[in-house]
């Protein structure tokens, strides 16, 4: 058996120490904010603003993997009310969720955009989605199934 005795003064021993666990941070900072980066551009929506054009509305849809008839089934131009009461709750959750903020809309006019989505995971058709464009900038969406028993939520693939 070797023992090896070394004799360092304290100052020197404690600025190494520090030295040594300020590298350990460094790396574990820079590797958890790596992965908090990339998983936020995995999630991140597509930019609502700029959507002119029914082929802009078609590539939003598409820039969350849907695919859709390419003319929309229905386009319905609506008036936000003033006041959102409790009825709206569980949308504004929804829409608040996908990073819209209807609220901020309230009194204003929009149009809706419904398209008949084509590759809806289950395989059930007459599944639709639903666009609330306000001057240019997607300002709420949902998918929904109009079916008695159907379902709604937002525009990320489930």
């Amino acid at each position: 058996m070797l023992i090896v005795t070394a004799k360092v003064p304290r100052r020197k021993l404690a600025v190494g120490v520090a030295l040594a666990a300020l590298a350990c941070c460094c790396a574990l900072v820079l590797n958890l904010g790596s992965g908090v980066v990339r998983e936020a551009a995995a999630t991140a929506a597509p930019n609502p603003k700029g959507v002119r054009s029914n082929a802009d509305r078609v590539e939003y849809l598409r820039s969350y993997g849907w695919e859709v008839m390419e003319e929309p089934v229905a386009t319905q131009e609506l008036l936000i009310p003033e006041e959102l009461d409790e009825s709206y709750t569980e949308y504004l959750a929804l829409q608040s969720e996908q990073g819209f903020h209807l609220e901020k809309y309230a009194g204003k006019r929009a149009k809706r955009y419904t398209y008949e989505i084509t590759n809806y995971p289950t395989g059930e058709a007459g599944v639709q989605a639903n666009l609330l464009i306000s001057k240019n900038t997607v300002i709420a969406g949902e998918v929904l199934s109009p079916q008695l028993d159907g379902f709604l939520h937002g525009l990320a693939m489930p």
